[in-house]
């Protein structure tokens, strides 16, 4: 048994420009990139311990990403997730021939294609403010001034969230007119993410090449239409398509 496994990153059509230090693997029109790593450290039991290593993990992830970003610079990609990894070549190719039609078919679907992340964070305290009710403030003591200033209070919560919730079905449906397909995704931890502000959407849109000039172009629109209220766009990739690609395996050394 060889003393290395193959980690395998995406998917390419034969014949396509690989990444530097890529090992491929070739079962007919398709291709796996894969690079060799040591058994002692990525078999089933040391990897598990590793997945608890935060640091490894960051380390491990920037390389995978670096990979498929240099292999989507020069051709189209069905990208494989983290820890993906095989025995050896004839475990791949046992892969390729399994997955092998939704594999072309996300090919060909990604052909031309790029993937875009939009996240909307809002500042509370300002969307609040926009959405305050007018009149009086509940000036003064007493009983009847602090239960308005409550009713107040609450009216400005949930103004606060109906102007949210505006500003998210504008932006996203602003930008799906540019999109091919989009999907919206569960909202990052503010701790892990290190965002400030509430991320009222995070979302990823699947654009023609050709037309992410006018993705950037509707995300700096919308920007500057919902600026007062406290929001803001941000608009990153193009990334590997993870979240436009089912089929794809995780398969693990047996």
């Amino acid at each position: 048994m060889s003393d290395d496994l193959l980690w395998a990153y995406g998917v390419v059509a034969a014949g396509a420009p690989l990444p530097d230090d890529i090992e491929p693997v070739a079962d007919g029109e398709l291709v796996v990139l894969t690079a060799r790593v040591p058994r002692d450290e990525y078999a089933v039991e040391p990897l598990r311990e590793h997945l608890n290593d935060l640091a490894w993990l960051e380390r491990v992830a920037r390389r995978h990403e670096a990979v498929l970003e240099q292999a989507l610079a020069q051709a189209t990609v069905v990208p494989l997730r983290l820890c993906t990894i095989f025995d050896d070549a004839d475990g791949v190719r046992r892969m390729l021939e399994r997955e092998r039609e939704p594999l072309t078919r996300a090919l060909a679907r990604l052909d031309g294609r790029q993937e875009w992340g939009v996240k909307l964070l809002v500042d509370g305290d300002r969307l609040a403010a926009t959405a305050a009710p007018a009149g009086d403030q509940a000036q003064g003591e007493g009983g009847a001034a602090y239960l308005a200033r409550r009713r107040n209070e609450r009216q400005a919560r949930e103004g606060a969230r109906a102007l949210a919730m505006q500003i998210v079905d504008d932006v996203d449906g602003s930008l799906r007119a540019h999109a091919v397909d989009a999907v919206r995704l569960p909202a990052q931890n503010r701790e892990l993410s290190g965002h400030t502000g509430d991320m009222v959407l995070n979302a990823a849109y699947l654009v023609d090449a050709d037309g992410a000039g006018a993705l950037h172009e509707a995300a700096a629109e919308l920007q500057g239409r919902h600026a007062d209220a406290g929001a803001r766009i941000e608009l990153t990739g193009p990334w590997p398509p993870y979240n436009f690609v089912t089929g794809e395996t995780t398969t693990q050394p047996a």
